[in-house]
């Protein structure tokens, strides 16, 4: 534990927590986050005109290309481009932004697979969020653990939100941990800071009181001595926990936890059944 059980330690611990939630929430429905996207469209070799896109579009080796009818415009880099456009070679999880209007048109490539991901501000899914529920923050779900890094990374391959498609990383190591007493591990992948790591796990509440696919948790750099801190309250939903646009990675099969993981973000709202 990295949390005293004094109120107020506990009370700076919550809001603290608090504040990092608002923060994830507020990033995921931005204007243009994964909440505003309208559609998950891959491209092929003939020409095809999608509802919430302009111009028609096709890929091949070079890339995706669009071609703007009359009166139709994109702004990319901040420059307008009419008719014919190239956005060349784009390599694996990366991607470029094009505006039309106020909405964002996210050309991509994915698991080897181009694609064409509309962003619309006004998008029901978006306007309608209400916050992610979550359990309530507890300090015992700070974990402390050791990262052991492996002699050289090693590519993993994972299944994808998208059935057929595969997502390839490189796992630099694997941290082991305690939960209650019980030996366990996870496979990590690289973090988004230089340094960090990312776990990406299932547990007992998968399903049930969580997202059945997958939580993912961000992990600061180890120290020296390969000391990490997981703190569990910070794990979250991918965007594939709230839309089918989303072509987000699964874990890897040694990162199902036999544990319930009680921390964290819960199924959200807009994956609920509707009572009938």
């Amino acid at each position: 534990m990295t949390v005293q059980d004094s109120p107020t330690d506990i009370d700076a611990f919550a809001a603290e927590w608090e504040a990092w939630h608002l923060r994830k929430d507020s990033a995921l429905a931005h204007e243009h986050g994964f909440l505003a996207v309208t559609g998950l469209h891959w491209p092929a070799t003939d020409p095809q005109r999608f509802p919430d896109a302009p111009g028609t579009w096709s890929t091949g080796d070079d890339g995706i290309t669009v071609v703007l009818g009359e009166g139709e415009e994109l702004v990319v880099d901040g420059t307008a481009v009419r008719g014919r456009h190239a956005f060349g070679v784009i390599p694996e999880r990366g991607g470029v932004n094009a505006v039309w209007g106020d909405a964002v048109i996210e050309i991509a490539k994915r698991g080897g697979h181009h694609l064409i991901r509309p962003r619309h501000p006004e998008h029901p899914l978006r306007t309608a969020f209400t916050g992610t529920p979550t359990y309530a923050p507890d300090p015992r779900w700070v974990v402390t653990g050791t990262y052991t890094p492996f002699a050289e990374p090693r590519p993993t391959t994972v299944g994808a939100a998208v059935e057929g498609l595969q997502h390839v990383y490189d796992a630099p190591g694997r941290i082991r941990f305690r939960i209650d007493g019980r030996e366990l591990g996870l496979t990590a992948f690289n973090g988004r800071a230089p340094g960090s790591l990312m776990v990406l796990f299932t547990d007992a509440t998968s399903g049930v009181t969580t997202y059945a696919a997958n939580r993912a948790l961000q992990i600061a750099a180890p120290g020296p001595d390969g000391a990490v801190v997981l703190d569990f309250n910070r794990a979250t939903n991918l965007p594939c926990a709230y839309t089918d646009f989303a072509t987000c990675p699964l874990p890897p099969a040694e990162n199902r936890l036999p544990v319930a993981v009680e921390a964290g973000e819960k199924i959200p709202h807009e994956r609920k059944p509707i009572a009938q």
